[in-house]
């Protein structure tokens, strides 16, 4: 993308494009790009997460998310670390709960969400008790995925 001189706001936008096969596309290639070099972008980072709630294409929650849970993950370089400390994350996890609380919102979002969530417990120590609760709910009667992943998770709570 560098060396095509593409800015990744560009990309970012076009995930919302209407068309949803073209903003599908963007926003896999957003996910891709991204995450082969998150450093390369750390100027970008706000605007990406500032645009998060805008989120609404089932088909780009997935890659949004899977985005989230990554760059949340403990071992993520120091200078991303650092970056993300000066975001407000707050919408971020508001947006993260209401994709896992809706009926209609893919399993795989809500693995994706569940897990960046998971991530974002030492910034914010209510997630846990909200995110235990949300997968004993999920696993009720959930999806193989679900039931895998809410174990894990809940394991690692401590429920």
């Amino acid at each position: 993308m560098k060396e095509q001189q593409f800015a990744l706001r560009d990309i970012i936008d076009i995930t919302f494009h209407p068309d949803k096969a073209v903003s599908f596309r963007a926003v896999w290639i957003l996910e891709n790009v991204f995450l082969t070099d998150p450093e390369s972008y750390l100027p970008d980072l706000h605007y990406l997460i500032g645009r998060f709630k805008d989120v609404k294409h089932q088909s780009c929650m997935r890659h949004y998310a899977k985005i989230i849970m990554h760059i949340t993950e403990p071992d993520v370089p120091a200078s991303l670390q650092i970056k993300l400390k000066e975001i407000d994350f707050e919408p971020v996890v508001e947006q993260l709960f209401d994709w896992m609380i809706n009926p209609k919102t893919k399993v795989a979002v809500k693995i994706f969400a569940g897990r960046a969530l998971f991530n974002l417990k030492d910034a914010f120590p209510w997630i846990k008790e909200e995110l235990a609760a949300q997968f004993e709910f999920l696993m009720r009667d959930g999806s193989p995925g679900i039931q895998s992943r809410g174990k894990k998770i809940l394991k690692e709570i401590g429920k």
